[in-house]
């Protein structure tokens, strides 16, 4: 795990990593190419255990144990750059981690995508379920799968478990739950107006609002009156709203709103 500068999270944790959604504002597919891939050899010409190929092939891959790369000093964190991959050796690092958090799951990946298998996504939430102290926040872009897993009685109905959506446009999915489930959404980067009004956001809890960022920051810059819309219909729902720093030069510092639906009251900044 590691600690995160994304504002609504202490930490993200990616057991999984790689993603084939291909957005073209994706900040994860551009760090992992920059970071990615490892050295297929070492000096040491007799160890086995370094020979093996790092080209990413567009597949799926399951590690084990980490793979170290010998030209850069350390561990890679992508050896396969973004090719879905199941880092199943970091399983065990929620339970290591005492203190309370609430940590983003699979920040560099889209672990409800619908190439990933089934049985890594339950390894990861029984992870997850074995490390109660810590709340988890979900994220995908296919939320269906949400819904698929809850048929199976595979997703779990717990107080620290909140399921997010990705929302960048009208046609966006979003996952209707239950009220057993805690739900929420990021609309990040917000790219037009949604014109969403009275029961628009249901039951989620929880709304996150962001504009573009990285090197495409100002692509699509959005509006204070798109931001305005959301908060209105959070407000009928009484749904938390999140603005991520990427928004006060749209709405102004003083009309931040910094709220988790976890915190009591409010947080202006």
């Amino acid at each position: 795990m590691q600690k995160s500068n994304i504002e609504w999270c202490d930490s993200t944790w990616n057991p999984v990593t790689g993603c084939k959604h291909g957005c073209e504002y994706c900040y994860a597919r551009r760090i992992a190419r920059r970071f990615g891939g490892a050295s297929e050899t070492h000096n040491n010409e007799t160890c086995h255990e370094c020979q093996w190929i790092t080209e990413a092939d567009g597949g799926e891959h399951i590690l084990d144990t980490p793979v170290f790369d010998y030209d850069r000093g350390h561990n890679a964190p992508f050896p396969f750059e973004f090719d879905p991959t199941f880092h199943r050796y970091r399983l065990g690092e929620p339970q290591r981690a005492r203190k309370p958090q609430t940590i983003f799951v699979c920040s560099m990946a889209d672990l409800f995508g619908p190439w990933v298998p089934t049985r890594w996504i339950v390894e990861v939430l029984d992870a997850c379920e074995a490390a109660p102290q810590h709340r988890y926040m979900f994220l995908t872009k296919n939320p269906q799968r949400y819904a698929q897993l809850d048929r199976l009685a595979l997703l779990p109905r717990r107080d620290n478990f909140w399921y997010g959506s990705t929302i960048t446009s009208k046609s966006s999915q979003r996952f209707n739950g239950t009220i057993s489930l805690n739900t929420f959404l990021s609309i990040e980067p917000l790219h037009e107006y949604l014109d969403v009004g009275l029961g628009s956001f249901g039951g989620d809890r929880l709304i996150i609002i962001g504009a573009e960022t990285g090197n495409r920051a100002g692509k699509i810059t959005p509006e204070k009156a798109w931001v305005d819309n959301i908060c209105e219909a959070a407000d009928l729902t009484s749904a938390s709203v999140f603005m991520k720093d990427s928004l006060k030069p749209i709405v102004g510092k003083v009309n931040m709103r910094r709220e988790l639906p976890w915190e009591k009251g409010a947080q202006q900044v």
